[in-house]
């Protein structure tokens, strides 16, 4: 997953040619606000509670891991073709 932070808006642009998820969120990445609305986004998008939701690998980088408690990697791939699970 990639992350952009201070977009425009909070948004999922989609997967990319390599199959990385592409996420807009508009908090700045400074103290964690980026991470923090991301996992909103996602947990939102696939409709999990924010709990379930959680940032394994890259709290200081553009390049995430998410792990999503209760959702099957077949109901990401759904929501999200092409996305490398």
């Amino acid at each position: 997953m990639r992350l952009l932070p201070r977009a425009g808006s909070d948004s999922v642009d989609g997967v990319s040619n390599d199959g990385t998820l592409q996420v807009r969120v508009s908090a700045p990445a400074s103290g964690g606000a980026a991470n923090a609305a991301l996992l909103r986004l996602l947990a939102d998008e696939l409709d999990v509670p924010r709990t379930s939701v959680r940032l394994v690998a890259g709290a200081t980088w553009r390049q995430k891991l998410i792990v999503v408690d209760g959702c099957s990697p077949e109901a990401v791939s759904r929501r999200w073709p092409g996305i490398k699970a």
